[in-house]
């Protein structure tokens, strides 16, 4: 078949090869005349045979160009056959071994590769997934496929409702959805990762190629129990120089859980009895990893928020007896670096805000800050509230003369900061 599918292909060795796959194809490597070492793959099903279509696409897309800024190798197509009603593809043969999750986060130089390679997708320019007619969902979309998964797995009736809540609750939250979508692997796990024990050789599986949520390529590294798992996610972030959003953690954690729904969804389609009872199985397990606390939280954590009059409060009971004689805009601040914050940011003069002057904190009337009647609520007190618009010079002016509306305008100052 392999000489069928690369004309003038001369083979002298040749040997069965696995990759722990599942028994989804059956594959043979071999070895040229030339030198050149090859592998020969045919699909054994229907699933298969679309995914090795899918990965073709994929392989075509990923130009030499765009291969050349990851880290790794990228089977290249050499030729293909027809067989038996499908086809046998001969790509190039990409040398390294297969470990697990835990193996591939057991150290920290192998998992520093690992966490680079997948910045190193992520990082791709993604006007080419577009060109090659490749997925692109958007946040909006990955949250709505989620919810269809979600919702999917309800439907079976064996989804435990502490589950289904905790997902829903993840699904309902706005601020773990604000994402940029880049180019995804789509099917990243550990038995796609080749290695050598030190470093990633190459990445295989590339059918699900596509833009889309990030979180989607992380979620068996934050799943796995090695001990520098935490470095690979740590050398992920890093190489994505503050491209990688704050709650994408999360995300990937409820990506992680969300493998065992669709191990279940696969159950109930297929109607396989044993693989439905293993799915129940592992999900009670997750229900009480989620009550013992032993599995993250799915919502970004947040500190309560106070309303104005609740921080007037705090300001009210705070000892002044030890506070520094001149106060003056200080807001102790001594502590703070100041060049992380002019780091990428506009000029300081262009935006620095007028010094405040906070030396009578809780000392104004009782009710002073409640008499907020300039068309603002105190829930929306602005710090930038320096009484110079230029629609109102005059009526700011004159608020600014009177001893009660200072009074206010410090307070209100002090509670928004």
């Amino acid at each position: 078949m392999a000489t069928a599918a690369v004309p003038g292909l001369e083979v002298n060795a040749a040997r069965a090869h696995t990759r722990r796959s599942h028994g989804a194809f059956d594959a043979v490597e071999f070895r040229t005349t030339d030198g050149r070492h090859l592998i020969i793959r045919v699909p054994r099903s229907q699933s298969a045979e679309s995914e090795q279509s899918a990965d073709l696409v994929a392989l075509r897309a990923l130009t030499p160009g765009i291969r050349s800024r990851l880290p790794f190798a990228v089977p290249t197509f050499v030729g293909q056959a027809p067989v038996d009603g499908t086809r046998a593809v001969v790509t190039d043969f990409i040398e390294g071994g297969v470990s697990t999750a835990d193996e591939l986060t057991a150290h920290d130089r192998l998992a520093e590769s690992v966490g680079l390679s997948i910045a190193a997708v992520h990082s791709l320019p993604a006007g080419f997934v577009g060109d090659a007619g490749l997925p692109r969902q958007s946040a909006d979309a990955a949250r709505e496929s989620v919810v269809a998964l979600v919702s999917r797995a309800s439907d079976t009736g064996h989804l435990p409702a502490a589950l289904l809540r905790r997902w829903e609750e993840a699904t309902d939250d706005d601020t773990l959805w604000r994402f940029r979508p880049t180019v995804v692997h789509g099917g990243l796990a550990a038995d796609v990762i080749l290695n050598d024990g030190e470093t990633v050789t190459g990445v295989l599986g590339w059918s699900g190629l596509a833009e889309g949520d990030p979180a989607r390529d992380l979620h068996w590294l934050l799943t796995s129990r090695g001990a520098a798992a935490e470095r690979a996610l740590g050398a992920y972030i890093a190489a994505r120089e503050g491209g990688a959003d704050a709650h994408l953690p999360q995300r990937a954690l409820l990506y992680g859980e969300l493998e065992l729904a669709r191990w279940l969804l696969h159950g109930v389609d297929e109607r396989d009895q044993e693989v439905i009872d293993d799915a129940v199985g592992l999900l009670d397990g997750l229900v009480e990893s989620v009550h013992d606390r032993s599995s993250e939280s799915l919502s970004p954590e947040t500190g309560p928020i106070l309303a104005v009059g609740d921080v007037e409060r705090m300001l009210d009971e705070t000892p002044h007896d030890h506070l520094p004689a001149d106060r003056s805009g200080a807001m102790l601040t001594d502590s703070y670096d100041f060049s992380a914050l002019r780091d990428g940011g506009a000029p300081m003069d262009a935006t620095a805000p007028i010094p405040l002057d906070l030396t009578d904190w809780g000392d104004a009337a009782p009710g002073a800050a409640s008499g907020v009647d300039n068309g603002e609520t105190a829930g929306t007190a602005s710090v930038d509230d320096r009484g110079a618009t230029s629609s109102s010079d005059g009526d700011d002016q004159a608020r600014a003369d009177s001893g009660d509306d200072a009074d206010d305008h410090a307070r209100r100052n002090a509670a928004s900061s």
